[in-house]
């Protein structure tokens, strides 16, 4: 085994996150066999791939609206027993979508209902997780733990939608959800087994007004946080829309069914894994390594719109997979080095408003525009997007007097009122 390839691994020596990734492994695949199959029931109900926009965008629209005061939560009360509540909260939605597909009483308005119950959990969930990991791993190993999540993450996306694949072939879609409501029992049981006098706690925020308001004053007056936020938010509307657009690529550009939609989706996630755990294997983030990031994903990304085939399509996935990995880890892990304690729950869950919240704005934007035009066309349009984010991430950072190669905490705003 090479010293790299150890180094990737590095986190996995700590226990409690051995725990936390394993329960993390069937939970996420169970998300995932679950976003497949909703994903293919709206299709299947519409046809529409301005109703598959939609669809992603309820997910994600509570975390646009309320997810700054879920990082508040985040930074109020201690993570490992508010995850514990999201993960049972998040199971409701997957046994209310079972029912109605199961009796057959289904409709989109109930799809869409279920969808955004479900997103309005996510709001409090995804910062908590996010800001989690530096107290299970410490600051030394961050970079390692968010590349390995990264894997994990990409991990699931092959598994999840190759059973959801299978099941939707075979059984129908109603099996996915009710998979997805058991897995959450994996990190419920995963959570309960750490080492509690492991971990490291940050400080919790006051009770105070106006927590939210400190915290984006904080975010305007550090170029290390917002500069990030801002070529995330970027990318985010109109890059990070894969949810949408390969089932529509998929459908609409090559005539393929569910098992296309699992092959696309699977090599992405190969990919992913790929460039995570490259990317795991360094314990620095610096501001080149976004900009170089944002600008390889986007040129891949042109690259992937004029695929010819299925197969070809689902071999430039893969590289797409490891260059979307590396540029979101990086984002991540640079917040999280440079952000105070007190505050990561409230900087992480801006991180998660940004990537997941502007898929409500993305999403339909680029349904709309697969539907009108191509498929092609809306993926065209994210790569050149990233390209030119990342060419102005590298202005800005210039302009504020911050160098390429620069630690991400380096001269860092105070915290003030």
């Amino acid at each position: 085994m090479s010293a790299a390839f150890r180094r990737s691994l590095h986190s996995l020596s700590v226990p409690n996150y051995r725990r936390y990734f394993t329960g993390q492994v069937v939970s996420l695949s169970g998300n995932w066999v679950q976003t497949v199959a909703e994903t293919w029931l709206v299709l299947k109900l519409t046809h529409s791939g301005v109703a598959v926009g939609i669809a992603a965008a309820l997910q994600f629209a509570p975390m646009l609206v309320t997810g700054a005061w879920g990082g508040l939560i985040a930074d109020r009360l201690p993570k490992r027993r508010l995850l514990i509540a999201t993960q049972l909260a998040m199971a409701v939605p997957a046994l209310v979508l079972f029912a109605l597909t199961a009796s057959g009483i289904v409709a989109l308005w109930m799809v869409f209902l279920v969808i955004l119950a479900r997103g309005c959990v996510n709001a409090v969930d995804n910062p908590t997780r996010q800001s989690f990991l530096v107290e299970i791993v410490g600051a030394d190993r961050l970079l390692n733990a968010v590349s390995l999540n990264s894997a994990l993450v990409s991990s699931a996306r092959i598994i999840g939608p190759a059973i959801a694949g299978l099941l939707i072939t075979t059984v129908g879609v109603a099996p996915c959800f009710a998979i997805n409501a058991l897995s959450f029992l994996a990190m419920i049981v995963a959570l309960e087994r750490m080492d509690r006098t492991a971990l490291a706690p940050a400080p919790r925020a006051e009770r105070a007004p106006g927590q939210v308001r400190l915290a984006l004053r904080y975010v305007r007056s550090t170029p290390q946080l917002w500069i990030p936020l801002a070529l995330m938010a970027v990318l985010g509307t109109f890059t990070f829309n894969f949810q949408v657009l390969l089932p529509l690529f998929a459908a609409f550009t090559f005539h393929g069914g569910a098992a296309s939609f699992a092959l696309l989706t699977s090599a992405m996630g190969v990919g992913a894994i790929v460039g995570a755990l490259v990317n795991g294997s360094r314990s620095r983030v610096r501001p080149a390594m976004l900009v170089g990031a944002a600008l390889v994903f986007g040129a891949l990304m042109l690259l992937l719109s004029a695929a010819p085939s299925a197969a070809l399509a689902a071999a430039a996935l893969v590289p797409v997979g490891a260059a979307s990995v590396a540029f979101s880890a990086n984002v991540n892990s640079a917040l999280q080095l440079a952000v105070a304690p007190a505050m990561r729950g409230r900087v992480m869950a801006l991180y998660s408003v940004v990537f997941l919240g502007s898929t409500p704005i993305g999403a339909p934007l680029m349904g709309w525009i697969a539907g009108a035009a191509d498929p092609r066309a809306a993926l065209a349009i994210g790569g050149a997007v990233a390209v030119a984010a990342g060419l102005g991430a590298r202005t800005a950072f210039r302009r504020c007097g911050i160098g390429l190669a620069a630690d991400p905490g380096e001269r860092l705003a105070p915290i003030s009122r």
